[in-house]
Order: C-alpha cells, then structure tokens, then sequence
C-alpha cells in the first residue's frame, strides 16, 4: 500500500524560509517522479516543483515560474524521503502543499492528474 505522508508546514513571516518533508512506503521510490503540489482556497491545484527519475540515481527538476529561483527540490532515496526547501517566502505561497508520485512522466507533468499517488497535504501560511 502506497502512503505519502507530509510534515514541517506552519505560520511564517513573509521572508523566511521553510522546508517541507514527504516521507513514502509503498513504492520503488527512487524508480519514482515525486512532486509538489499546492492548493489555495478557492483556487485549483497548482504545480510547484517536480523530480523526474531519468535513470540510475539521475534525477532532473522542473519549478513552476512563481516559485523558480526560490524553491528547492530534492530527495534522499534511501530514506524515501522527498524535501522542498522554500525560501523567500511570500503571502500568496499560502496553500497545503501535497506531495504526489508517479510512475510514469509525460509532457502533462504539471497536471494533478498525471500522479497516483496523494499525501494528506500540509498547511503553509505566510503572513505579510
């Protein structure tokens, strides 16, 4: 059974920085794409930042324009562990972010409903 879990969301300054965990079990993890997600109230769910498994332990990245340059993702494969570190943070990055996996990549990679896989989501909210 597949299991995506999220932690470290919370209540920031605008400016700081966060980083955010998603540990999975479940899965071939390092054979795995894993992303991030976030949702507004209101809004849909939006990409932010993806891993995509090349080969071997190759990893690239791909970020959403609004979170370039400030958003970081990464993972360590023998803890199945993916992290999105967020710095600079600004009032309209407040969302839950969720964490998702899949098993395959495609030119949707930005579209929620490319991947399996779903953690509960977790707060981040970023007061001005």
């Amino acid at each position: 059974q597949v299991q995506l879990v999220e932690s470290g969301g919370g209540l920031v300054r605008a400016g700081d920085s966060l980083t955010l965990t998603c540990a999975a079990s479940g899965v071939t993890f390092n054979k795995y794409n894993m992303v991030w997600f976030r949702q507004s109230p209101g809004k849909e769910r939006e990409f932010a930042a993806a891993s995509k498994w090349i080969g071997s332990n190759v990893y690239s990245t791909y970020y959403a324009d609004s979170v370039k340059g400030r958003f970081s993702i990464s993972r360590h494969n023998a803890e199945n562990m993916v992290y999105l570190e967020m710095n600079g943070l600004k009032p309209e990055d407040t969302a839950v972010y969720y964490c998702a996996a899949a098993g395959r990549w495609g030119t949707d990679y930005q579209s929620a409903s490319m991947y399996e896989y779903w953690g509960q989501g977790t707060q981040v909210t970023v007061s001005s």
